[in-house]
């Protein structure tokens, strides 16, 4: 159990520290010219606001995936936003894709990260938990 445990955490904190990044540094601090590519393919003439509510979300997702731990469904909202988002970049601005550190590789090692958290947090046989609390 204990190692699953540590595979659990290694995931949660991985992404939470993906999202935290992503939120913090091409949103806030520095806003990316990617960034504000992808935001202006959508037609919305706020693109600053937009990349601030953007990042404020994934920062909270970040925390959320380490706050909430008992639970696995921040792994599904992450899984869920992630696939949603990359599919957003494939319709809006698919150039992006063919970019090194794109966001298809860093989207799924991302989503990968969340079935292995998914898997490791998974009760466990004989009606055990094999939640982070164990």
């Amino acid at each position: 159990m204990a190692e699953r445990r540590r595979f659990a955490l290694l995931a949660r904190w991985g992404l939470a520290l993906l999202f935290l990044y992503h939120g913090l540094v091409p949103k806030l601090l520095w806003l990316s010219a990617d960034e504000k590519l992808m935001i202006a393919a959508h037609g919305l003439a706020h693109v600053e606001l937009v990349a601030t509510l953007a990042g404020l979300a994934e920062i909270i997702m970040a925390l959320i995936l380490l706050a909430v731990r008992q639970s696995r469904w921040p792994l599904v909202v992450s899984a869920v936003l992630l696939a949603g988002l990359l599919l957003d970049v494939a319709l809006f601005t698919p150039g992006l894709l063919i970019q090194a550190f794109n966001p298809l590789s860093t989207n799924l090692v991302a989503l990968c990260l969340c079935l292995v958290g998914w898997w490791a947090e998974a009760p466990a046989r004989g009606g055990q938990s094999a939640g982070i609390a164990d």
